[in-house]
């Protein structure tokens, strides 16, 4: 799959005292991403599932860089596996051509009532596999 990509600015909302992007905020940028892409599958967040729910299950994360107020920057996402209950996206946030962060996301689909594990329905599980090429 090519990655998806999504574009943002940096806010002062974004940023700590000294003006640059707090760490716990590129979780955000990157859930922004994954969601995104999930809304050009057709599934955006208000028709997501019908009683599932798709949340993260693992996540490892590495920073290499501080984005500062007001840079302009490309949240990434891709698909680089899938099963029936969980799938891993690889997820870079880079200002220009500079890597400032890396991560992997496992995300999990549950069900909406029991928060307990269950199989994505098979026309999203068909999509995301689409997406591996």
């Amino acid at each position: 799959m090519t990655e998806f990509c999504w574009p943002m600015r940096v806010y002062i909302e974004d940023t700590d005292a000294g003006g640059i992007v707090y760490y716990a905020n590129y979780l955000k940028f990157m859930e922004r991403a994954r969601t995104e892409l999930m809304r050009t599958l057709g599934y955006g967040k208000p028709a997501l599932f019908d009683g599932l729910q798709l949340v993260v299950h693992e996540l490892n994360i590495k920073y290499h860089s501080p984005a500062l107020l007001d840079d302009e920057l490309k949240v990434s996402a891709e698909l680089t596996k899938i099963g029936r209950v969980t799938f891993l996206m690889s997820q870079t946030v880079h200002r220009g051509d500079s890597l400032l962060v890396e991560g992997e996301v496992k995300v999990a689909c549950l069900d909406a009532l029991t928060k307990k594990p269950a199989a994505m329905p098979a026309p999203m599980y068909q999509k995301l596999k689409g997406l591996l090429g």
